[in-house]
């Protein structure tokens, strides 16, 4: 977790939900400095390694800066990859960090204290496990669970969707990482940069906990200043950490056409009134 979500809202309606000024939408600026804008298309079953929106504060401090903020929309590579990297599919198995140890892990650290942001989402997906028997069990992180690929293989996999009630996009909380292709001679060129995010996760509530025992920080609109300053210390962090407004979630179950990535429809957020058994169909 956080695996897979949605996110279908223009540029127009996230500069509306996010309160973005005009003037840091579409700004061009140096690639190495600060990421593009690329308008996209809605996306309702987006997976590691596709391009997502991301709103930031300020511009990253250094050598080089730029200007638009304090909020600005950018898009960016689901999947982190640190700048010290070789390969940038290293991505694919950096899309979450971890609340616990973000602040500690060499491929984090520097990110969670300088470069976050927020990933809007319709919302995200989570899968719970279905046993043989009919019965249900959370499903587990391979970190906590040394069993994790096991029990994983053998359960079905039952879909939920998970969004605040009503229209109001969740903010996933988030991190962000620039790093140098070394197969592009011109570091002016736009391509020499891959711009990247993970979604930092924590232990999930008791209202979720059922379904997965890790689910994404999600900042609420009054913590969203505090996320973006790069200002803020520790204790603003970590107390954002724990502030995700689970009270204001609705859970539905959704078809297992989610389960593949191949089905990308609006319909994969609707809930199902008689789910039946869940589907073995690959997540990924």
């Amino acid at each position: 977790m956080c695996g897979r979500y949605a996110q279908s809202r223009n540029v127009h309606q996230l500069q509306l939900a996010f309160d973005l000024p005009e003037e840091a939408l579409g700004q061009e600026g140096d690639p190495r400095a600060w990421p593009p804008l690329e308008e996209l298309d809605p996306d309702y079953n987006i997976s590691p390694g596709r391009p997502v929106y991301a709103v930031l504060g300020p511009p990253p401090q250094g050598e080089l800066s730029g200007e638009p903020g304090p909020r600005s929309l950018h898009t960016m590579r689901w999947g982190l990859v640190p700048s010290w990297a070789k390969d940038r599919n290293i991505g694919y198995r950096m899309i979450n960090a971890r609340s616990e140890t973000v602040a500690d892990k060499p491929a984090f650290r520097t990110a969670y204290r300088r470069r976050r942001c927020l990933l809007p989402a319709d919302a995200y997906y989570e899968w719970q496990l279905v046993n043989k028997d009919g019965t249900s069990e959370a499903s587990t992180s391979p970190a906590t669970d040394p069993q994790h690929k096991k029990r994983k293989a053998k359960a079905l996999k039952k879909p939920f969707s998970i969004h605040y009630r009503g229209d109001e996009p969740l903010a996933l909380a988030g991190i962000f990482e620039r790093w140098r292709d070394p197969e592009v001679d011109d570091e002016n060129d736009p391509a020499a940069w891959v711009w990247s995010c993970a979604v930092i996760t924590t232990e999930a509530a008791p209202e979720l906990a059922h379904i997965h025992e890790r689910m994404p920080v999600v900042v609420p609109a009054d913590g969203w200043s505090s996320w973006l300053d790069p200002a803020s210390g520790p204790d603003d962090l970590a107390h954002l950490l724990h502030e995700t407004p689970v009270s204001r979630f609705e859970v539905d179950e959704v078809s297992t056409d989610v389960n593949s990535i191949k089905n990308n429809r609006p319909d994969l957020l609707e809930p199902v009134e008689d789910a039946g058994p869940a589907h073995p169909e690959t997540l990924f």
